[in-house]
């Protein structure tokens, strides 16, 4: 009976909410045109921080909490780099703490790197997929911590040397899992070993094992595990050597390498230590940044739509204390008074999600035209109205009991 009553008085009620909004439009498209470009900023934003956040998640395929970087510069002129880093590497992999060592040209999710195109045919006028490079020796695998999943290692004697400015490659390759189904598509990806892919055009290299992940060093590249290893040690001034510890060792080895480093060859510099979980904090900061801004810009937007909605409905009761209290005076309960600029809120509140809605829409649609986002769930919407609908009515909720309080006897004033 009571919920049947209820029903009739909110019934009544909107014809007089519906005139009472006529006679303050502009506050109450002010108000509408608020609430949708809140809802729009806002479920576009979160739906971005949430891809954002995805996206920094990622497993890297390597051993972040236990492996860090250097650099070795060489600049005595009678420095050997060959000689010096198979010295530098038997007494990194000598040392208590260390799985394995090798030097490498770039870091996984360094934002620095080198890459190639392959292609399945030599000489057919097609693109090639594109591939970041990882030139390590014999014991890439184990330093790095990815598994062979089809295929085999590099052997010892597959380890060649590049010199500067070198365009010729070994014969033959390791590549990641998805960069064995991007070329060879039509088969599964263990059946890709032995085939022959070709690097600078027709260049043959032999696909010699298959491991299962590793992100190449561009966190924002779209084929991220996309990589090859290639066979190499590098005669170059400046040589990156990857270290992995045992689990828990890391800073305590990073400050012995450092040290046994500078002693062993004064003729040369120790740069950009690193551990990885340093480096993908640095190549994600643009991630990291965005997350803040779009929190904090959701967060005023909040408030300001907020208190936009507490102002126009005290603004309401102030115009409508007489209104009010004849309508106490004739024995409309608190409770009824609280319902009506409750249900009022809400009226204007579904103007506003409705129209935040295309708004978002069209919003996400330039977002994914222009900057390649991916599309937005179709959930997000209706939690998003959701949520402007609770802003609303708790927004609503302090003008309401005070209109509430007003009491009968306002009625009957004549000022």
């Amino acid at each position: 009976m009571s919920n049947t009553h209820t029903r009739s008085a909110i019934n009544w009620e909107i014809g007089p909410i519906f005139r009472a909004m006529l006679r303050n439009k502009v506050g109450v498209i002010l108000v509408a045109l608020q609430i949708a470009v809140t809802m729009t900023v806002i479920v576009n934003s979160v739906y971005i921080i949430i891809e954002r956040s995805k996206e920094m998640q990622r497993d890297s395929g390597i051993d972040n909490e236990n492996s860090f970087s250097l650099t070795s510069t060489g600049f005595a002129e009678n420095f050997n780099t060959p000689i010096t880093v198979t010295e530098d590497l038997n007494s990194l992999r000598a040392l208590p703490g260390v799985v394995d060592a090798i030097q490498i040209n770039a870091v996984p999710n360094s934002g620095s790197g080198w890459s190639m195109g392959l292609k399945t045919q030599s000489g057919v006028e097609y693109d090639a997929v594109g591939t970041a490079v990882y030139m390590v020796d014999d014991h890439g695998i184990n330093a790095l911590d990815v598994e062979i999943i089809a295929g085999e290692n590099f052997a010892a004697t597959d380890i060649g040397m590049r010199d500067v400015g070198q365009v010729t490659w070994p014969d033959k390759t390791i590549i990641t899992k998805a960069m064995a189904e991007n070329l060879f598509p039509d088969i599964p990806y263990h059946s890709v070993v032995g085939k022959t892919v070709f690097i600078n055009n027709d260049d043959p290299m032999i696909v010699v094992g298959i491991i299962d992940k590793l992100q190449a060093p561009w966190v924002g590249w779209n084929n991220l595990e996309n990589d090859m290893l290639s066979p190499e040690r590098m005669d170059f001034k400046g040589s990156r050597y990857f270290v992995r510890t045992k689990p828990g060792q890391r800073d305590s080895v990073m400050k012995q390498v450092e040290e046994l480093l500078a002693n062993s060859n004064k003729g040369r510099l120790i740069q950009r230590m690193r551990s990885v979980e340093e480096t993908r904090e640095r190549s994600y900061r643009g991630h990291t940044a965005m997350i803040k801004i779009l929190t904090t810009v959701m967060i005023i937007l909040t408030i300001v739509t907020a208190l936009g909605i507490v102002g126009l409905a005290s603004f309401s009761v102030n115009q409508r204390k007489k209104q009010i209290g004849t309508r106490r005076a004739l024995g409309a309960s608190q409770s009824a008074i609280v319902r009506y600029f409750m249900l009022e809120n809400f009226l204007i509140s579904s103007i506003g999600v409705i129209l935040g809605a295309a708004l978002t829409i069209g919003l996400n649609i330039i977002l994914v035209n222009t900057f390649g986002l991916n599309k937005l769930d179709w959930f997000y919407i209706p939690i998003g109205m959701l949520a402007l609908w609770l802003v609303g009515q708790s927004a609503v909720l302090g003008p309401a009991k005070k209109a509430a309080n007003i009491p009968p006897a306002l009625a009957t004033r004549t000022v």
